[in-house]
């Protein structure tokens, strides 16, 4: 696999994989001449320009970076590709959506901070790609100022994603490829020094309460079990990935086909993930080449068995159904899992299930919970375009895309937590199945006529465009209480007990169902002016129409302009070594109508649907209004809710010396106004939050300042050996300036004049050396051990790096190659609560492993400890302090590859056309000081974690 990204415009990231040159050989005096290939930049609406000409700050990575990597979606493979963006996986489970992508910084507090994705050239609401196959994607352009996103408008705000998929080339034969991957995946370790059963033991002994505090010291020291939950609870991934694809073209017609088939284990048992792809695009044209067409399909199929806490947050701090706690904090005193069942375990050890924590969540594991998530996507596209005269051109691209999901979830009926639940009450039958049902459908059609213009060396494009989008979401779910285990089976509609009134409290189903329509309308135009190549000028203006919005707030401008200076071409320039030397610069406006963050599997465009109305409901008896009568417990609407509004400025630099040293440097200011916020009313006028009072509405201003940049050398370029060295970093610094319902109530704030998520904490200093106990600064920075609320102050560190990016190097030596990847992030703060439970004794004393540093901890005999007195008075007080706050800078080597590619004349009369052997690495080591497992994830505390592995593969790829 080569690491190859190129910079296809005035972005910030040039070519990092091979110099992209025609040789051209001549006669042994004559020197190679090399002729520049013009690479065409795709910004999506059918509008492409050439790197030289183009006014925008885009990056585009090639099919090479994606192609034969052992991940479900291509988001995982573009970490530290391109500064400006940071990608942070926030779980490593098979067929995860949790990954945050974000551009520039954070856009919004409480709206949606991500991309707007365009699969060739439709807008998509979708927020994770599992069931889009990376080997499908011929390239994808990262769209980041004004100039480029702007033409997007409504969903802009946070960038743009354009994606490009792969297809046929004309007058080409036939090609046949398949390529196999095989992977291996492991689970990191964490620097925590969790004891073992004797050093656990002994820490509770020491504490006076727990499990060893009635052992004798001999008891201790020869204990005999000693299990090792990781190995429970962990295993290695074995993965395995397929795909046959097939290329032909004719004068006319071209065609790209291909299957995809993917099985990917988790290294947590029980996890894993399975998809089935087929795309099939064709393009062709007429005969005068005046009509053009493409009609693009794709379906997939998914399948993935997932941990509970994947959809479910509300257990990340439940030690008994929270599986990811089963590896560090099962107490290693007890033995393995000896039930065949969680009902023969209840008959065991009754309801006492805190002292066998890792049992139950075992149990858990092996199937007292079940979880799968089923999805079936479609995505459909024709386009077509026809070329009246030279001059004029009128287009259109239609598509749907369609997504339905299934999850079936279900406590087994004969599970442990299902029987201690339902059996105490007298329930004959346990157990719970939930069936829900979610159906997503997009329509969007875009209409464009353009009319392009030259007048000696004046060069005019003018184009006029409407998008239509309208968009339906149906869920149901159906809850059924009591399973037959004799009967039952997932997701199979049998064992099901029916609702009897002579037992109301027992087996009663519930139901459940919402249905949304949505849609978006916007007319834009947009004007492109080159002279002679020197001088470039872009301009759009676009009129959007949102269904979130109503009266004068449903309709919004946004605009942009932006120029370029190519000085390579001016003729002072005449006698340099510069290919390119660029100055660009471009101010616009885009609008954010997404004004909530989508959770794992949700669409943010179905997201608070009707905030603009006030809403009556039902109430609760002992909960409603006056008198609990129906209509007094109701939201109050906001008629005047509107866009969050963004404008950004931008000038970058973009230069290639003779073709040895290339790069590019951005600076940008990105204001986001009229953020979505609570505003603050009367209590008078009722609230379904009565604490608050307050109603959604738009307020408070936040910015980021930012400095993007590259460098690339093409250290060695002969014809068997070519070497070049690459690194590239964006620097983002955050800030909120203004914010009227400023709230600093809790650890972790939004204040003005600071970063967004900034902690709030009252500083550790250490231990008092002669009480063991807890040290710490009040507000006016004295020595307490009594620290309150009040004491805490801002920190000005927050959950999101400042500084991201990547670097490496891509080699070619005969046939034999060799790519590293190294990606890297800093300026990050999270809170290790998950360290802090490790280092805190009580949680011994109730049946949780702890870290073994514990056995340091202050004595009257060991006062020079770092560690406090396990029996501390303050211990309690640590929870808002800075102790387990921690930096979570890495460097990481995300991919390194070692192959060989036989050519054709190597492989002699085999029907082969190439044939490429390789092993690589994905998270191969990671340089950190944070102690769990996993410093990636974008979170403010460590709990509810699934780390990403570390995966190492095999692979062909052969061509026929």
């Amino acid at each position: 696999m080569n690491v190859k990204l190129r910079v296809l415009t005035a972005g910030v990231l040039f070519f990092t994989g091979q110099a992209v040159f025609a040789q051209e050989n001549g006669s042994k005096d004559k020197k190679d001449k090399e002729t520049k290939i013009e690479e065409v930049v795709v910004l999506g609406y059918s509008k492409t320009a050439t790197k030289a000409k183009s006014t925008a700050a885009s990056t585009t990575i090639s099919a090479e970076t994606l192609e034969n990597r052992p991940n479900s979606t291509f988001l995982n493979s573009i970490q530290g590709t391109a500064p400006g963006m940071s990608v942070n996986s926030n779980s490593g489970s098979p067929g995860s959506g949790k990954i945050d992508i974000m551009i520039r910084g954070l856009g919004s507090l409480n709206a949606s901070a991500d991309p707007l994705y365009v699969i060739d050239g439709l807008s998509t609401s979708a927020t994770q790609f599992r069931n889009l196959n990376p080997n499908d994607i011929e390239s994808l352009s990262i769209l980041r100022d004004a100039q480029a996103t702007s033409i997007y408008g409504n969903r802009g705000a946070n960038g743009v994603i354009v994606i490009t998929t792969k297809t046929g080339k004309f007058n080409s034969g036939l090609r046949l490829s398949y390529d196999a991957l095989t992977s291996f995946s492991t689970y990191p370790k964490t620097k925590y020094n969790m004891a073992n059963a004797k050093e656990f033991l002994q820490i509770s002994k020491n504490y006076g309460s727990g499990k060893g505090a009635s052992m004798t010291q001999d008891a201790i020291n020869n204990y005999a079990t000693d299990t090792d939950w990781t190995k429970e609870f962990m295993r290695t991934g074995i993965s395995q990935q397929h795909n046959l694809a097939l290329q032909a073209g004719g004068e006319n017609i071209s065609l790209y086909s291909s299957l995809g088939y993917l099985n990917n284990e988790g290294v947590i048992k029980g996890t894993d993930f399975q998809r089935f792809t087929f795309r099939n695009n064709i393009t062709g044209s007429s005969k005068d080449k005046r009509f053009n067409y493409a009609a693009m399909l794709s379906t997939a199929y998914s399948r993935r068995n997932q941990l509970d806490q994947e959809e479910n947050s509300g257990i990340n701090n439940n030690s008994v159904q929270n599986v990811l706690f089963g590896t560090l904090l099962s107490d290693p005193s007890i033995g393995a899992y000896p039930f065949k069942n969680g009902r023969e375990m209840y008959n065991t050890v009754g309801s006492n299930s805190a002292a066998y924590r890792p049992w139950v969540l075992y149990d858990n594991l092996i199937g007292g919970i079940q979880n799968r998530y089923e999805e079936t996507t479609i995505n459909g596209n024709f386009k077509t375009s026809y070329k009246f005269t030279d001059h004029l051109t009128i287009g259109n691209r239609t598509g749907i895309d369609y997504r339905t999901s299934d999850r079936t979830f279900a406590r087994a009926p004969l599970g442990y937590l299902s029987s201690v639940v339902s059996l105490p009450s007298g329930a004959t039958y346990a157990g719970i199945e939930t069936l829900s049902n979610t159906k997503d459908f997009n329509f969007n059609t875009v209409t464009n006529i353009t009319y392009n213009q030259q007048f000696g060396e004046h060069d005019f494009t003018v184009g006029v465009y409407m998008d239509y989008m309208k968009s339906n979401y149906f869920f149901k779910s159906q809850t059924q209480n009591g399973l037959d285990p004799l009967l039952w089976k997932l997701g199979a509609g049998t064992g099901y007990i029916p609702f009897s009134s002579d037992s109301p409290a027992f087996y009663g189903p519930t139901v459940s169902a919402n249905k949304v329509t949505g849609g978006t309308l916007a007319y834009f135009a947009t004007l492109d002016y080159d002279y002679a190549g020197k001088y470039g000028v872009s301009g759009v203006v676009r009129r959007d129409a949102s269904y979130r919005f109503t009266g004068d707030n449903k309709w919004e401008t946004f605009w942009s302009i932006g120029g370029r200076w190519n000085i390579d071409k001016e003729s002072f320039m005449s006698d340099s070594k510069f290919r390119m030397l660029k100055l660009r610069a471009s101010y616009g406006t885009q609008g954010n109508q997404n004004l909530g963050v989508a959770a794992n599997n949700q669409n943010p465009m179905f997201l608070f649907p009707n905030y603009y109305n006030d809403v009556i409901s039902a109430t609760t008896p002992g909960v409603g209004g006056y008198q609990n009568t129906y209509g007094y417990l109701f939201r109050l609407g906001n008629p005047f809710l509107q866009w969050e509004k963004q404008s950004m400025a931008n000038i970058g630099l973009d230069f290639n010396y003779n073709g040895i040293i290339e790069g590019t440097i951005d600076v940008y200011r990105k204001l986001t106004s009229n953020l979505f916020n609570g505003i603050t009313v009367s209590a008078g006028v009722g609230s379904n939050n009565p604490a608050s009072f307050t109603i959604n509405g738009n307020n408070g201003e936040m910015e980021n300042r930012g400095i993007e940049g590259s460098l690339k050398g093409n250290i060695i370029r002969k014809q068997d050996l070519r070497l070049s060295v690459f690194a590239n970093a964006g620097y983002n610094k955050n800030k909120i300036k203004s914010l009227p319902n400023e709230s600093l109530v809790s650890d972790n704030v939004n204040a003005i004049g600071g970063p967004a998520a900034q902690w709030q904490l009252y500083h550790y200093v250490g231990v008092n050396h002669e009480t063991g106990e807890q040290q710490f600064l009040d507000r006016n920075g004295n020595i307490t051990e009594a620290p309150t609320a009040n004491d805490r102050v801002l920190t000005g560190k927050s959950i999101y790096p400042k500084l991201t990016g990547g670097f490496g190097f891509d080699l070619d030596y005969k046939g034999f190659f060799a790519n590293a990847l190294f990606t890297f992030q800093t300026g990050g703060w999270q809170y290790d609560n998950l360290y802090q439970w490790a280092m805190n004794p009580q949680y011994a004393a109730n049946g949780l492993n702890v870290s073994r540093d514990l056995l340091n901890a202050w004595t009257p005999d060991n006062k020079g400890s770092d560690i406090p007195s396990l029996r501390a008075e303050n211990a309690g007080s640590v929870g808002s302090s800075d102790r387990f706050l921690y930096k979570t800078d890495f460097i990481r080597l995300k991919n390194v590859s070692i192959g060989y590619s036989f050519t054709k004349s190597m492989l002699q009369n085999l029907p082969i056309r190439s044939l490429k052997l390789f092993v690589q690495a994905e998270n191969l080591y990671t340089w950190s000081d944070w102690r769990g497992y996993d410093p990636e994830p974008v979170t403010r505390y460590s709990l509810g974690v699934y780390p990403n592995p570390k995966t190492v593969s095999v692979g062909v790829n052969v061509e026929f």
